[in-house]
């Protein structure tokens, strides 16, 4: 552990040593800081477009560019070999989701960061960046959605059942609006649609049970939006 620590203090203040050691030491780091990355592209992934082969094509990629760097060195000649020879590779995937891309630039910049021995760059870029991933995905951040779906009522005469329903709506549901009613007459039965933001969306059943209980509703439905609407 005291080796490893000089290590990543050594990092910072001398160039880089391209030493049998530091090379074990820099793949092992792109392995595990790899593995983060996947882990977290795992979690956080949403949507139809989740392939096995592209998680553990990040963990493949980090070790990869780490090894390019060490291979490339100081000589330019050697990176312009090595360009040449990536140039005749030609990927034919199409990334499906720019959210991937993004994780493929993070592979990207962290296996560079360890080939060239910046380790402690390599592990604090992982760790910022993944604590702004996660912050992303536990906020839902860019939903535009403030409803989650539409509710239908139908009530036996227009006036019984409506305020033991709103009382309902109002504990189950962050955000409610009404947004069309149906009436034939004063003592027919009217229908009310409305637009609603559930407090938990696995609570959506327990909400329609509680509506069907209430005397006057004949008919309770809801239509939940589909959170992949927004992918």
């Amino acid at each position: 552990m005291d080796q490893f620590l000089q290590a990543l203090d050594a990092s910072n203040r001398m160039s880089a040593e391209y030493s049998f050691q530091a090379t074990i030491l820099a793949l092992l780091l792109a392995f595990v800081l790899g593995q983060v990355i996947a882990w977290a592209y795992a979690w956080t992934h949403s949507g139809l477009s989740y392939s096995r082969s592209f998680t553990q094509s990040l963990v493949l990629m980090t070790i990869v560019v780490s090894l390019v760097m060490f291979i490339i060195g100081k000589s330019i000649v050697t990176a312009f070999g090595l360009l040449g020879a990536l140039a005749l590779i030609r990927f034919r995937n199409v990334l499906k989701d720019t959210r991937d891309t993004v994780f493929v630039f993070i592979s990207l910049v962290v296996g560079m960061a360890v080939g060239t021995q910046r380790y402690q760059l390599a592990i604090t870029g992982t760790i910022a960046m993944l604590l702004v991933v996660f912050y992303l995905n536990t906020t839902s951040f860019g939903t535009l959605g403030r409803y989650d779906g539409y509710l239908t009522l139908r009530l036996a005469a227009a006036g019984r059942g409506r305020k033991e329903s709103t009382d309902l709506l109002n504990k189950f549901c962050r955000a409610v609006k009404q947004i069309s009613t149906r009436q034939s007459g004063e003592e027919e039965s009217a229908e009310f649609v409305f637009q609603i933001g559930l407090r938990d969306r696995e609570r959506s059943n327990e909400l329609l049970q509680e509506l069907r209980r209430l005397e006057g509703i004949t008919h309770a439905s809801l239509v939940l939006r589909s959170e992949l609407s927004e992918v």
